[in-house]
C-alpha cells in the first residue's frame, strides 16, 4: 500500500445467507470447510446468490450484502458514503472496523481506526456514566490513563454532568448517544469511521458533532468515512464522495458530483428539482394525474436566504370535481415540517397548476422530501408519495447551525390555476 493511502478495499465482497447461521446444515458445513480449507478449492457457495436488492423477493437464499468493492482513500481524506437503505453503507463500515470479516477480498488499513457505528452499544445500565466512560473508552482501545486526562473534557462535550454519577438506564436515549459520542470523539485515531450518529440527538448535540468531526478531519488531517442520510451534512463534512447501490460501488467521485446523482437517481432520472412523466408512468389516482412536479428558482442554487416555487402540474378527468392540493415536506430526520394547502374547489375537467411560493429565510439547509396529498371533502384523495427531493444550501460553509432543520413557514402563498 503507498505511503499517502490509508484504506485500501480490493474487490471486496461479502455474502450473508438469508434468515440462518451456516449452510443449515452439518454435512453442508463440512463439505465447505474440505473444498476450501483441504483442497484448496474455489468456495461452491460463493458461486451462488442474488443481489441485495430489499424490495424484491429472489430465488435465492444467499444475497451479497457487499460484491466486489475496489476503491483506495487517501490520507487526511473525508469520504462520504451514501446511498439507500439496504445499500451496504453499515456492512462496509463494520468490515473495515473488523466487526465481521470479508467473505472475499482483502482491506489494509493503516493507521488506529476509531468507530462510531452504534454509539453507546455496550453500555451497562446498571453503571453510571462515569464508570460506562471508562469500560467504553477501553472498549474503543484508549488506555486508562488516556480516558483519565481527557475525562473532564468528554463530560463537558456530552452535557450530562449533572447526570454523570447516576446509572446510565435512568438517561434517555438521546443522553446516551451524547455520552457514547463524547468518548468516541475524543479517541485520537488515524481513521475516523463514522455511521449516522447525527439521526439522534437535538439541534445542540448534531452542531457539537459536525464541528467535531470537521475538526478532527480539517484541523488534525486525520482519514474519515461518514455516513449519512443527511446531504448537506455529507456536503459540508466531505471532499470525496462514495455511492453505493445495491452492495456495489456506482460512482465513485468529488462529493458533489456523487450527491447530485444520487438525487437524481432517486427521482426516476430526472433532476431533483423537477420531475415529469410520462402519460403511461404519471402517477395517478381515479381522476387525478400527477403530471409534473417541479422546485423553481431564479438560481441555479437554492440557499436558505432564496425564495422559491413549489410547483405541482396534475390532471382532472372528473367534472366538477372538489379538489384541494397539500404538500407536505419532510426534512433528512422524516419529520413533516412544512403543511401547507391550496383550499378545496370544485373543478371542471383539464389540466392545473398548483403553485405554492417559498419565501427565503424560511428553510434551514438541508435535503428535503416532498409528499403532495390530494384532498375531497376534507379528507385523504390521493397521497403521491415521494413527488421529489431538493436540497437547501448554506450560505456560509462555515455556519453550521444551518444544517439543522428548518423554521416553520408562515408567510406560504398558494394558488391554482388551468393549464
Amino acid at each position: 500500500m503507498g505511503n499517502n493511502i490509508a484504506i485500501e478495499f480490493e474487490h471486496v465482497s461479502k455474502q450473508y445467507r438469508l434468515g440462518l447461521v451456516s449452510t443449515k446444515t452439518l454435512s453442508h458445513d463440512i463439505r465447505r470447510f474440505w473444498i476450501t480449507n483441504v483442497l484448496g478449492k474455489e468456495d461452491p457457495y460463493l458461486k451462488i446468490g442474488e443481489t441485495n436488492d430489499r424490495a424484491s423477493k429472489g430465488n435465492s437464499e444467499y444475497v451479497w450484502a457487499l460484491r466486489d468493492i475496489d476503491f483506495k482513500v487517501e490520507q487526511g481524506d473525508v469520504v462520504g458514503i451514501i446511498g439507500k437503505n439496504g445499500a451496504g453503507k453499515s456492512t462496509l463500515l463494520k468490515l473495515l472496523s473488523r466487526v465481521t470479516g470479508p467473505t472475499t477480498g482483502t482491506i489494509r488499513a493503516h493507521g488506529r481506526i476509531g468507530s462510531l457505528l452504534e454509539v453507546g452499544t455496550g453500555f451497562h445500565g446498571e453503571m453510571t456514566g462515569r464508570e460506562n466512560i471508562f469500560m467504553n473508552g477501553a472498549i474503543l482501545g484508549m488506555s486508562r490513563a488516556e480516558i483519565q486526562s481527557k475525562l473532564d473534557e468528554i463530560i463537558d462535550f456530552s452535557g450530562c454532568e449533572r447526570y454523570i454519577d447516576t446509572p446510565v438506564k435512568r438517561y434517555s436515549s438521546g443522553m446516551t448517544v451524547r455520552l457514547g459520542f463524547a468518548v468516541a470523539a475524543f479517541l485520537e485515531p488515524e481513521i475516523l469511521v463514522v455511521d449516522e450518529v447525527l439521526a439522534v440527538g437535538d439541534a445542540e448535540f448534531q452542531k457539537k458533532a459536525i464541528g467535531k468531526m470537521k475538526d478532527v478531519s480539517q484541523g488534525q488531517g486525520r482519514t474519515v468515512l461518514f455516513v449519512s442520510h443527511n446531504m448537506a451534512s455529507v456536503r459540508a463534512l466531505c471532499n470525496h464522495g462514495v455511492l453505493l447501490e445495491n452492495g456495489k460501488v456506482k460512482l465513485i467521485g468529488g462529493v458533489n458530483h456523487v450527491v447530485d446523482t444520487y438525487l437524481k437517481d432517486n427521482n426516476g432520472g430526472a433532476s431533483s428539482a423537477d420531475v415529469e412523466w410520462s402519460v403511461d408512468e404519471a402517477p395517478h389516482k381515479g381522476a387525478v394525474t400527477v403530471l409534473r412536479c417541479a422546485v423553481c428558482c431564479d438560481r441555479d442554487i437554492i440557499t436558505n436566504e432564496t425564495p422559491f416555487d413549489l410547483v405541482f402540474d396534475f390532471q382532472n378527468d372528473e367534472e366538477g370535481l372538489s379538489l384541494g392540493v397539500n404538500p407536505h415536506v419532510y426534512n433528512a430526520q422524516d419529520i413533516c415540517l412544512f403543511n401547507v394547502g391550496v383550499p378545496e374547489k370544485p373543478l371542471p375537467k383539464g389540466k392545473y397548476r398548483a403553485v405554492f411560493h417559498v419565501p427565503g429565510g424560511l428553510f434551514c439547509a438541508g435535503t428535503y422530501r416532498v409528499d403532495n396529498l390530494f384532498f375531497s371533502h376534507n379528507s385523504s384523495y390521493f397521497n403521491h408519495e415521494h413527488a421529489l427531493s431538493f436540497e437547501v444550501n448554506s450560505v456560509r460553509e462555515d455556519d453550521f447551525s444551518n444544517y439543522l432543520g428548518v423554521y416553520y413557514p408562515m408567510s406560504v402563498t398558494s394558488e391554482i390555476s388551468e393549464l
